[in-house]
């Protein structure tokens, strides 16, 4: 099966039944695929919580546009950035980056010290705005590698993030919530978009070719 395969098949579900679980195997390979995701200057300034616990789920659900959803999915990944950019982040970093690359440390660090002259001279907004976008590289992995694996997902940012971060708890973390994963088994009786035809714009409206 090719990628466009796959992207054709996926679709966002809207429905999940909470009788069937996606095996761990096929879990780990969709963490793998958005462990390995690029990010802007090799920083992984993100986290994905894996929530399996149903109890958890139903109090995440309170804040959710899909409650169903965040309730009989499998699994929920919640994609959190880091709260802002540091420079004991930084240097952690690229010290782990230096030292599995057997390369002294302090290798980058004129590199690094413009990195930090850059995000920390920003405020907290538009620092975690950086970093949300992150995030959404792995995400898309992640709903790449699922459709591979012809597990159902929803991507979601239809949720309260002030809920998920209190529930999750993940401030003592240095984390915010960013975007949602749902992971599980459709629900074919319910899942009222699996039938409909997938809508994109023409390639001739999409690309624009200078």
């Amino acid at each position: 099966m090719s990628l466009i395969e796959d992207l054709n098949w996926r679709h966002a579900v809207k429905a999940y039944d909470p009788t069937k679980k996606v095996s761990e195997e096929n879990i780990d390979k969709i963490l793998e695929a958005a462990r390995l995701a690029p990010t802007s200057s090799g920083l992984q300034p993100f986290k994905v919580i894996v929530v399996r616990n149903q109890a958890l789920k139903e109090k995440l659900a309170v804040g959710a546009l899909n409650p169903e959803c965040m309730k009989d999915c499998s699994h929920v990944l919640v994609f959190a950035g880091w709260d802002r950019y540091t420079e004991e982040r930084i240097d952690t970093i690229y010290d782990f980056t230096t030292d599995v690359r057997g390369l002294p440390r302090g290798r980058f660090d004129s590199y690094t010290t413009m990195l930090k002259s850059n995000y920390l001279a920003q405020n907290q907004e538009e620092n975690f705005a950086h970093i949300a976008r992150q995030t959404y590289i792995a995400l898309g992995l992640a709903l790449a590698q699922a459709a591979e694996l012809r597990v159902d997902s929803t991507p979601a940012e239809g949720f309260s993030n002030a809920v998920v971060d209190s529930v999750l708890d993940l401030q003592q973390y240095g984390l915010k919530s960013v975007s949602i994963m749902y992971v599980g088994h459709a629900n074919p009786e319910n899942d009222w978009i699996a039938p409909m035809k997938k809508v994109r714009i023409s390639k001739e409206d999409f690309i624009i070719e200078l």
